[in-house]
């Protein structure tokens, strides 16, 4: 069936309507990148003939070569019936203007704390960018949050840990397209464990957060994402637990920890009913990215 529409396809048009029926008549699942078949379709078919992303219309009546047709289509196909996130077929991904290499030795980026390390979201806990001297992603992974973390904060040092020896050495490929390797230092380890002695004026974190349910009802794509990315235990929250039993031992004197926890707002607070959460405006809503200074974090007990 889909040898013949080859023989039928010639433009880049045709390519794009093509993707699209497909796609909707597989019932895909979306979210890492797009929201929509058409937006999917435009990207994987710009991308895969390294047309300028951007710039659709010019190109739309263009006729592919059959070379090039054959490598659109297996494309489109893959996406498709495999179900494969289209960032792993185009071996990138966005965090807005930021171009990351991703495969799937690590999730793909997609963060909430990428907004909030823009256009001071951050105030008045950090006043100014120059405050923060050490910065640490917690649950690295391709290294994303840590390399938009040296960019938001030009004078700081940054630790980036990840337990996972293939996701960082996807991050390292991107540190080194960013040229930050001498400012971001990769660490193998769980969590706080590589780190003892250290301190940050900044911890950021988007670990796995994803509960117990939600991980057994998740769409086919996701589920081409390292497991160890994604789930956290019953709750969701086994890992952020960890995380704020050990944050304030890490922490300088008014120094910030940043984390993201989904959709799992009530279940945090009811767990730690004694800590204020400060919870930040994102595009999505208030209530999935938290702010707890050291000083709360100690005066809560831990």
């Amino acid at each position: 069936m889909y040898d013949l529409a080859r023989t039928r396809l010639t433009t880049v048009r045709d390519c794009l309507r093509f993707a699209v029926s497909r796609f909707n008549a597989a019932g895909l699942s979306f979210g890492h990148g797009t929201d929509n078949a058409f937006d999917e379709a435009a990207y994987l078919v710009l991308a895969t003939l390294q047309l300028p992303l951007d710039q659709l219309e010019p190109y739309l009546d263009a006729v592919l070569l059959p070379q090039e047709l054959d490598t659109v289509v297996s494309a489109i196909q893959r996406r498709a019936e495999e179900r494969v996130p289209v960032a792993y077929i185009t071996r990138e991904a966005f965090l807005g203007d930021y171009r990351f290499y991703v495969d799937e030795r690590v999730i793909v980026p997609r963060s909430f704390i990428a907004e909030l390390l823009r256009d001071d979201a951050l105030l008045p806990w950090i006043e100014e960018p120059e405050l923060v001297h050490r910065a640490l992603d917690l649950c690295t992974g391709s290294g994303c949050l840590a390399i938009l973390l040296a960019d938001a904060f030009p004078d700081a040092e940054i630790d980036a840990v990840d337990l996972s020896s293939d996701a960082l050495d996807v991050a390292e490929l991107n540190v080194a397209d960013y040229n930050l390797g001498e400012r971001i230092d990769l660490v193998d380890g769980d969590l706080f464990e590589p780190l003892a002695g250290e301190t940050y004026d900044l911890i950021i974190s988007n670990p796995p957060y994803v509960d117990a349910h939600s991980v057994e009802e998740l769409p086919q794509e996701y589920l081409h994402e390292p497991e160890l990315a994604l789930g956290s235990g019953e709750d969701g929250l086994d890992v952020t637990r960890r995380i704020l039993a050990q944050a304030s031992q890490f922490l300088n004197p008014l120094g910030v920890l940043v984390v993201e926890i989904g959709h799992n707002r009530d279940a945090l607070e009811a767990a730690y009913p004694q800590l204020p959460f400060v919870w930040l405006d994102t595009s999505a809503g208030d209530g999935f990215v938290f702010l707890l200074t050291r000083e709360m974090l100690v005066e809560a007990g831990l």
